[in-house]
């Protein structure tokens, strides 16, 4: 099984137009393009009844005392944990390649609606969903793919891992704004298969890519 994408190679930078911020020079970040990237994929296991795709970031500061702070930088010898940025489920079997922007295109402030998705599918709440909770203008729940856009004084470039799974059941049996977690939980036993891509991203001008 295979996941193939045009937009990035592996461990290779993402586009800009795939990222939720891109690197301003007077206020650091600005908002980008936030389009899905296209994907494909091939070999599907016999019995694949769904797809679910998964993005997140592995490499979120664990705390953000430092996060996006002017004079100070984020270290990286800092823990780091998982950020969800896409949870989409219950693609059809023989669903049609994902196009660029099929999901997502452009910013929108509180989050664009859910669960349910284009193709009958359904989307999980990302993880912007709690990083936009205090801001007044942002709050809200995002669903589905909200891109890239690791805190500007990030020692390190983050990692983008897309995860595509082959599924034995239908429908997964998560309801609600279901999380990334949940999702992972309710896929626990029924994978067949799965293939992943992982691209890179920065907005920290001092981060080489």
């Amino acid at each position: 099984m295979e996941l193939i994408t045009r937009a990035f190679g592996p461990m290779a930078p993402i586009p800009a137009e795939f990222a939720f911020g891109v690197i301003d020079a007077a206020t650091h970040v600005k908002l980008s393009g936030n389009r899905n990237p296209d994907f494909d994929w091939r070999d599907l296991p016999s019995g694949t009844q769904s797809l679910a795709l998964i993005c997140h970031d592995p490499d979120v500061p664990s705390k953000g005392d430092d996060v996006n702070k002017e004079g100070r930088t984020v270290p990286a010898s800092l823990p780091r944990v998982d950020f969800f940025h896409w949870v989409l489920i219950d693609l059809a079997a023989d669903a049609k390649p994902i196009a660029a922007g099929e999901f997502s295109e452009g910013v929108t402030p509180r989050g664009k609606p859910g669960p349910h998705a284009p193709r009958g599918a359904r989307q999980g709440i990302n993880d912007y969903t709690s990083w936009f909770a205090s801001d007044k203008d942002m709050a809200g729940q995002y669903f589905g793919y909200d891109g890239p856009c690791p805190p500007w004084n990030d020692a390190i470039a983050h990692r983008y891992v897309f995860t595509l799974y082959a599924l034995d059941v239908a429908r997964l049996d998560v309801h609600g704004a279901f999380t990334g977690n949940e999702a992972r939980a309710a896929m626990a036993g029924r994978i067949l298969a799965q293939a992943r891509i992982t691209g890179r991203y920065t907005l920290n001008p001092a981060v080489r890519l």
